[in-house]
């Protein structure tokens, strides 16, 4: 069941309820029937989203010496094997 963002004709108060599609439900202040059902829009994640600034710089020369070490192992491994 989703929440909907009603108003109420009487008393003028906005309220969300959880009702089935198509359903009202009563004014929790004076609990008159005569509601009307609102648009409420969907609000923009507030996630961040990766990193930024000196975090960013920190992963990314963490990554860039993981990846040095590995091409390194790759080039030992293969002085070993004799390739």
């Amino acid at each position: 069941m989703p929440i909907y963002d009603f108003e109420c004709s009487k008393c003028g108060t906005r309220f969300e309820e959880l009702v089935p599609v198509g359903k009202t439900a009563p004014c929790p202040h004076c609990r008159s029937a005569e509601v009307e059902r609102r648009y409420s829009p969907i609000g923009e994640p507030c996630v961040p989203v990766g990193l930024s600034g000196k975090a960013a710089a920190e992963s990314n020369a963490r990554r860039k010496e993981r990846e040095a070490r590995r091409q390194e192992g790759f080039r030992e491994d293969r002085k070993r094997r004799g390739r």
